[in-house]
């Protein structure tokens, strides 16, 4: 790996940090406001719809210019949303603008991989972003969780800029200050990314001809033998990891008995379980081998609808001393468990992820094979924390949710392999990993 590829993973780093961290500071800042309780999933929909609605649009901006300069711009509207989230917008609002500049910076950020690196780099290079990008996932949770701890909170709101008045009067928005320092940290990384060089054709500017453009394209992606496989895990994965997020904090508080700063850290105990199995993926699995990975995915979704059924009657009693204090076996084995989930969710969706950009970048371009993967994940997400939404307003427990949505990832994945065992019959597509644009 070259050195504009080592940038490439600082800036994807601090953004993604921030981006975590804000998620943990703005779920603190509702409830400092005392808004309703459905508000909070409402954030990651409203950090979402940009993915959505921007789909057709953002890979021809991020095609249009280098890439570097792209991230750059977005990561910027990134620090807007937060300071607008400080001087007194609804949290929902600048997050949504938060939102706006992350679904821009996708395109780039993935895109420029497969114009730096050959396709048998790939699976490594995806194996390195992945596992920086959930390190980085792990570090905004603690940090998050940090920062609106009342000790640090308390220090943070006694800390006075020298003729400048901040108007920061929550621990929330004390925390946001210091998240929107690290967007400008990642900014500087930005710059200092390389031109690659790559070019692309001159992009429509006119809506209609993108949005037919890329209705153009999500159909060459779902039509390809191994493009419509590696989309449909994508999709499945991200739509089902995102509802998750929300369900581990519920399950923390409910049948762990934590509170909102320490449930942060059962988050980032699910993104450690992600590093390893991104890491392992990467060094252990090949591109034209990435399809035996899929089984993996059914055993993570029974592994959650099991771990519906894990409360104190079941787990031993007692704790275990540790060089910084005790903990208790019920927690010690809750943390295995997300751990586990993690590892199978990394390992199984690093390859895929691989995959569909080689595919996307063979019969597409970087940009627009991206917007389309990002198009259809966040449409999954939407439609994954409606379903959780959903099963809340009918009083379902936490416990019934996680089992809804454990086999909902199980039965899914074995349509998944059902499909590419049916495609392998009517044509060799793994002849195809492997081979370039022509």
């Amino acid at each position: 790996m070259n050195r504009g590829f080592y940038t490439i993973m600082a800036a994807q780093f601090f953004s993604s940090l921030a981006d975590n961290a804000l998620l943990i500071s703005a779920i603190a800042l509702l409830r400092e406001i005392d808004a309703p309780a459905w508000m909070t999933p409402m954030l990651k929909l409203f950090f979402v719809v940009s993915y959505v609605a921007l789909a057709a649009f953002v890979g021809a901006f991020a095609d249009s210019f280098p890439k570097g300069k792209v991230m750059f711009i977005t990561n910027t509207i990134k620090i807007g949303g937060c300071l607008l989230m400080l001087f007194g917008t609804h949290p929902l609002l600048a997050y949504a603008v938060v939102g706006f500049g992350a679904a821009a910076y996708s395109p780039a950020k993935y895109g420029i991989l497969t114009e730096l690196l050959p396709p048998e780099k790939l699976v490594v290079a995806n194996g390195w972003i992945e596992g920086l990008t959930v390190t980085s996932i792990i570090a905004g949770f603690l940090v998050g969780g940090v920062l609106i701890s009342p000790r640090v909170s308390e220090w943070l709101l006694g800390f006075d800029m020298p003729l400048f008045n901040t108007n920061v009067d929550l621990p929330a928005e004390a925390a946001i200050a210091v998240i929107t320092s690290v967007y400008v940290l990642a900014a500087l990384f930005n710059l200092s990314i390389p031109d690659t060089g790559a070019r692309y054709a001159k992009q429509h500017v006119h809506p209609w001809k993108l949005l037919v453009g890329f209705v153009h394209c999500c159909n060459v992606l779902w039509r390809d033998r191994l493009g419509q496989v590696s989309l449909a895990v994508t999709t499945l994965f991200w739509g089902a990891g995102a509802t998750l997020q929300f369900i581990v904090l519920k399950w923390a508080e409910q049948v762990i008995g934590l509170d909102l700063s320490r449930a942060a850290i059962l988050q980032a105990v699910v993104a450690v379980g992600i590093a390893i199995g991104a890491v392992y993926a990467a060094s252990t699995v090949v591109l034209r081998q990435s399809m035996r990975v899929l089984p993996i995915g059914i055993a993570m979704g029974i592994l959650v609808a099991l771990a519906a059924f894990y409360t104190r009657d079941v787990a031993p009693s007692g704790e275990l001393q540790m060089g910084f204090g005790s903990l208790s076996y019920f927690l010690l084995i809750a943390c295995i468990i997300l751990v586990l989930i993690g590892s199978l969710a990394g390992y199984f969706v690093v390859p895929m992820n691989a995959l569909l950009q080689h595919r996307g970048h063979v019969l597409l371009s970087a940009g627009h094979s991206i917007a389309v993967q990002n198009f259809n994940e966040n449409l999954s997400i939407l439609l994954m924390l409606g379903l959780y939404a959903l099963l809340l307003w009918l009083d379902l427990s936490i416990r019934s949710v996680m089992l809804v949505f454990g086999l909902l990832v199980a039965v899914s994945m074995i349509l998944v392999i059902l499909r590419h065992r049916y495609n392998q019959r009517q044509f060799d597509s793994i002849a195809l990993i492997g081979q370039l644009k022509h």
